[in-house]
């Protein structure tokens, strides 16, 4: 059985500044007594023996290698664009400013 009480949970509101009616209290009483006791159940099983895990499943890295491949020369880029400079795109101002 949980040690959780009313008091204790009036106690960390007040000290969290958080205003809780007595129903709230009540229900977190409950909730906060219920997961006080799964992590009892939790901590009964687990022994020095058994490894802790973040994930019952073994995660492997299934992204390719960062290798640099072709890239587009300057010319190509620029290609497509609606305005350049010759060296990169050219943009109109936004939001009025100039630079």
């Amino acid at each position: 059985m949980s040690e959780i009480t009313t008091e204790t949970v009036t106690h960390l509101a007040e000290l969290a500044r958080i205003a809780l009616s007595e129903e709230e209290i009540a229900t977190l009483t409950g909730q906060l007594g219920a997961i006080v006791d799964s992590v009892a159940k939790v901590s009964e099983v687990a022994t020095p023996d058994v490894p802790a895990t973040s994930h019952p499943i073994p995660l492997h890295n299934v992204v390719r290698p960062d290798v640099p491949g072709p890239t587009l020369t300057t010319e190509e880029a620029l290609s497509g664009a609606p305005e350049s400079d010759g060296t990169r795109f050219v943009v109109s101002a936004i939001l009025g400013e100039e630079q």
